[in-house]
């Protein structure tokens, strides 16, 4: 936690730094979205239930002349109960995006990209309601991007990001974790006993093609509609299989402080295995790319501050 509370540090000290040039322009969001349900003697039965989760986007962008620079902090991080179940994670999230362009000619820009993605706490399965297995962490996985391209920016409102160079490194900084393969890391070497003769590698790179669209609207009166599609082929391993990255968030203001919002993430990797039940026993019989998907509706308290570029 101690990481993420100095990344928020450093990117407002930033942010407040940048205010004293008319060329930036800053805003920021915070918000806490819960839910509860409670019974006690209730005839028709129920377990009590609580969720909550925390939100914050940090945003700083830079326009002069010909060159513009955004910048986007995202961290994300909820948790639920079910009766007396374990506390568990419902979304984790740490993002960091830098885009740097030129503008070469009428809404397009050289430019340059830096993505980082990775979670603030330990990911686990729960094969019972008793036991749990880690599964994930802090830098494990992490998928840093670092590309060349061009930008497309029509308005304030639409971005597409071309790039035919990019650069992709993803790190599980567990070894126990990259011994098994996780996320596409090269697996430990065993001898026929089972023995770890070489440790897996907890580094992969990757160089391939990226898109990247972000589009971010207000659709209808205090209905806010933003989404971010990522696409990504890895030149050097099955180019075909195309990574996807889909966030859709629609966001429906009650009023100044309370809000209802809709999230949706699709993600399909090639590099990530999804344990697969063929014989609906309840194990898994194999391994293999799957599509993955998660929705959130909630309701909360938000807080914003600074002005929208």
């Amino acid at each position: 936690m101690k990481k993420i509370l100095l990344i928020v540090l450093l990117v407002s000290s930033l942010g407040a730094f940048a205010q004293k040039d008319t060329s930036w322009t800053n805003s920021g969001l915070i918000g806490i979205n819960g839910a509860q349900s409670g019974f006690k003697n209730w005839a028709q039965g129920g377990e009590n239930t609580l969720a909550a989760t925390a939100n914050i986007l940090l945003e700083a962008h830079y326009k002069k002349d010909k060159n513009v620079w955004d910048n986007m902090l995202i961290f994300n991080l909820g948790t639920s109960q079910i009766g007396d179940g374990f506390y568990k994670k419902t979304e984790d999230k740490i993002e960091f995006n830098s885009k740097f362009g030129h503008e070469a000619s009428n809404n397009w820009y050289y430019s340059t990209l830096f993505n980082f993605k990775t979670q603030s706490l330990i990911g686990y399965e729960y094969p019972t309601d008793t036991t749990e297995i880690m599964i994930s962490g802090f830098l494990a996985p992490a998928y840093i991007k670092f590309g060349i391209g061009m930008d497309y920016k029509p308005n304030k409102h639409i971005s597409l990001y071309l790039s035919p160079a990019t650069a992709r490194w993803i790190v599980v900084n567990d070894q126990r974790l990259a011994n098994v393969g996780a996320f596409g890391v090269e697996k430990a070497v065993l001898d026929t006993a089972g023995n770890i003769v070489t440790e897996g590698k907890m580094l992969k790179t990757e160089v391939g093609a990226y898109l990247r669209l972000s589009i971010e609207k207000d659709i209808f009166k205090n209905v806010n509609f933003a989404t971010i599609l990522e696409l990504y082929s890895d030149y050097l391993t099955n180019p075909q299989n195309i990574d996807v990255d889909w966030q859709v968030v629609i966001t429906m203001k009650v009023n100044d402080f309370l809000n209802a919002q809709i999230k949706t993430h699709l993600i399909y990797d090639d590099d990530t295995p999804v344990g697969i039940d063929d014989n609906g026993n309840g194990e898994f019989d194999r391994f293999g790319p799957r599509t993955q998907f998660s929705e959130q509706l909630s309701l909360g308290l938000v807080y914003k501050f600074g002005a929208k570029n």
